[in-house]
């Protein structure tokens, strides 16, 4: 089962999303802004040739569930880039790479083939350590369709990197709590529970094997590892609460404290990606992205009122 606290450290591993991720201010400049008439566009390639024979198989999970290519074609079809994005999976990385990361420009994202292959030996123990949420498929839960899950959440993370970057987004908190904020809002909303849950699972056994929290943690700009379990869930949680609740909930997996405030959060979350994308969606997807924007926003406004009238009984409750 998923644990509900434990001591944090950061690992090598955890650079998925730590290093990966690395918050460096856009190289773009005012003149490259995105419109409806940019035409950048994401291409996955696979360079077989650098791929060594131990990492092929967990490549092979992953190209043939096709997570990599479901993300370029909702951004290609719903975003206008202003520059090509390429998502290379190849054993020729920057120096220092370990783990999947986005470059400084948004233009390219790195995925190591030894990244997959670490991912899919943790989730090789865990199917055969840990008990299944009852949420998760019975036939789902197996190294490979848990590897390409978790492998499609960690990569809306990378890819909520590009968009911020190319698009010279402004954020009103860290970059990395946003990239994780994509990767819930594209998966629930594109996907469906999969991908955060299988996320969920992963990084609920990072946290397990990390240790003691050292100073290193507490000041990275990327939340302790267990608290972006309970991040991913609250997201999930909030999106469908008639239908999350008692799993996630009632079965233990998100507390009770913190569930009260994921309706209104996920809403918050939906909204603002909308509205961050708004100046740049295609041609092809601005009338559908406009109303989605505007439901999404009537959305967020019941929300506030529904937890308004709820929140002196939560407070008597603390």
């Amino acid at each position: 089962m998923l644990s509900s606290g434990g001591y944090l450290l950061r690992t090598a591993f955890a650079g998925a999303l730590l290093v990966g991720g690395f918050a460096v201010v856009s190289c773009a400049g005012d003149s490259d802004k995105a419109g409806a008439n940019a035409n950048g566009k994401v291409t996955v390639v696979y360079e077989d040739n650098t791929i060594k024979p131990k990492d092929k198989q967990a490549v092979a999970v992953v190209r043939k569930s096709r997570v990599f290519e479901q993300a370029a074609d909702w951004v290609n079809k719903s975003v206008a880039l202003p520059h090509d994005l390429d998502v290379k999976v190849t054993g020729k990385v920057p120096p220092g790479v370990t783990d999947a990361v986005t470059q400084p420009d948004g233009r390219t994202i790195y995925v190591p083939p030894p990244f997959l292959t670490q991912i899919q030996g943790i989730l090789s123990d865990v199917v055969k350590t840990v008990k299944r949420p009852a949420l998760f498929p019975e036939a789902e839960f197996n190294a490979d369709d848990l590897t390409a899950l978790s492998t499609q959440f960690i990569f809306g993370h990378e890819m909520g990197h590009a968009l911020q970057r190319q698009l010279l987004l402004p954020n009103l908190g860290l970059e990395e709590d946003a990239a994780d904020g994509f990767a819930s809002f594209y998966t629930v909303n594109e996907v469906g529970p999969g991908p955060s849950l299988a996320a969920a699972i992963l990084f609920d056994e990072l946290a397990r094997d990390e240790g003691k929290l050292t100073l290193e943690g507490l000041s990275s700009d990327h939340p302790v590892t267990q608290q972006r379990v309970f991040n991913f869930l609250c997201y999930l949680e909030g999106s469908d609460p008639k239908r999350f609740y008692e799993p996630l909930v009632g079965a233990g997996y998100l507390p009770k404290t913190r569930a009260p405030l994921c309706p209104q959060a996920w809403a918050m979350l939906d909204y603002g990606w909308w509205t961050q994308l708004r100046p740049h969606f295609s041609e092809a997807f601005k009338d559908q992205g406009d109303k989605t924007q505007e439901n999404a926003r009537d959305h967020l406004i019941a929300e506030m009122k529904a937890f308004e009238k709820e929140l002196d009984k939560l407070r008597r409750g603390q």
